[in-house]
Order: structure tokens, then sequence, then C-alpha cells
């Protein structure tokens, strides 16, 4: 994310990122509508958030996410978001959220959290480091950054790639808006690598994911066997059948 002030009609959303690689129009809201659950990013984030925090929420999309942090944590969440289609959506949640980029300028203005979450946003970015040392500024003493990135180590993708195949989607793990790609091991470099100590890890079962719906032998499965194995595997086999990793770390 470029860190220059900008109007808001000026704000480039990164689904342009997407552009020549998927033929069909992306929905801007396609990841709304979070609801808790202990296996998925939601329950996992609240988790690792303590009670009453100051969450700064870095890219909160439609604010679904945030919403959750609010309400379960009863945390003071702000919200950060540069496509003005999803801020509103959030907004319209009752969320406090601010049109645009993560800037020093707007550290200076929003003042300290005890955490900040970038929920799905560093695969986004061609320097992921740069949004972690600049929420470095912005952090409490002893306070810390929640993590979630898509698993590029997960089976389906691993079955892609020996069939030869790396096809870009709307939406999941191969969401064409993506420019980084991480494996659990690369999420932890990074971490460490920017000066944080990673302190909490969870992988997310990915219970809607549509490899995990559609594709065989999860679809031959009824609901409630599928949803009960997803749920073991990922938390047996998390770099395989992970779908997201989820990394609280605290800076050095």
């Amino acid at each position: 994310m470029s860190t220059n002030p900008k109007l808001v009609g000026e704000y480039q959303s990164p689904d342009e990122n997407a552009a020549g690689l998927i033929s069909e129009m992306l929905n801007a809201l396609r990841y709304d509508g979070h609801v808790l659950d202990p296996d998925e990013v939601s329950g996992i984030v609240a988790s690792f958030i303590p009670r009453g925090a100051r969450v700064l929420d870095v890219g909160c999309g439609t604010g679904s996410l945030s919403r959750i942090v609010a309400d379960v944590c009863h945390a003071d969440v702000v919200g950060i978001e540069a496509d003005p289609r999803r801020a509103a959506r959030a907004g319209a949640r009752g969320l406090t959220v601010r049109v645009g980029y993560f800037s020093h300028e707007l550290i200076r203005e929003l003042g300290s959290f005890d955490v900040v979450l970038f929920a799905d946003v560093l695969e986004h970015l061609p320097n992921p480091q740069a949004m972690l040392l600049l929420a470095r500024e912005c952090l409490k003493s002893r306070g810390s950054v929640i993590v979630s990135v898509p698993n590029v180590a997960h089976w389906s993708v691993r079955v892609d790639l020996v069939r030869g195949r790396f096809l870009y989607q709307p939406c999941g793990i191969m969401d064409a808006t993506h420019l980084r790609w991480f494996t659990a091991a690369a999420v932890r470099s990074l971490l460490a690598s920017s000066g944080f100590n990673v302190t909490g890890y969870r992988a997310t079962a990915g219970l809607t994911l549509a490899d995990n719906v559609d594709r065989r032998p999860w679809r031959w499965l009824p609901i409630n066997s599928r949803t009960r194995i997803l749920r073991f595997t990922c938390r047996r086999w998390p770099t395989l059948f992970g779908t997201q990793h989820v990394l609280k770390a605290e800076m050095v």
C-alpha cells in the first residue's frame, strides 16, 4: 500500500491487481459475512485479542471481522480500508473506518494501539514488511500484531501444481489479487525479520473454501462428516490442510 496521501476518490482498490488474470469482474464485497467459528479466522483472531484492547484493523474490508472482534472482545476497533465500497459497508456496521492507506500521517492522527490486525492483507502488498515495520510505530509497549495469510501449501494447490496447473481464481487461496504467497515458515520468517516474536499460531479449517466443498473426495461426504474431518485435519496437519495461517506476534 502506498503511504502517499490521496483524495478519497483516487484510492486504488487492491482488486485492480487482478486485471488480465481472470475474465470475470470481481465482487468488491466477496469476503463479506464472517461468522464466529473457533476454527476459522474470526474465532482464532478473537482468541488472540485481550478483552478491552484498542485494535487497528488494517484493510478491514467490509468490517464483518472487525464487528466480531468489537463484540466478542469488547475491543475499541478502528478500521482502515482503501476500497470505498467496502469501507462504506464497514461504516454501516457501526464501525469507525478511515478510507485510505496505512501511513505515518494516519498513525500520528489515530495514536497508539494494543493490537494491529492484518487479516488477509499482507498477501496483497508488494512490500509486506514495510507494513509490519509501520505497525511497530503505533503499537503500545508489549503490543502485538495479528496476521492471517492464505496457505499456498494447501493440499489443493499442491495437487494442482503436480498436474502443472496454477490457476488464478476470483477468491480463496488463489485469489487473483494476491501478490505474495506464504507457507507457515515464510510468514514466520517475515515476522521475525520485522522484529516480531511469534507467540501464537493456528490454521483455519476453510469450511466454505470451494476446494474443500466441491472437489473430490469432499463433495462425496455429508456436510457434517466433511466439517468434522476438516476441523480435525487442519489441527492435526495445519501446513497441509490449513486454509490460512493465523499468527500473533509481539515486538522483540
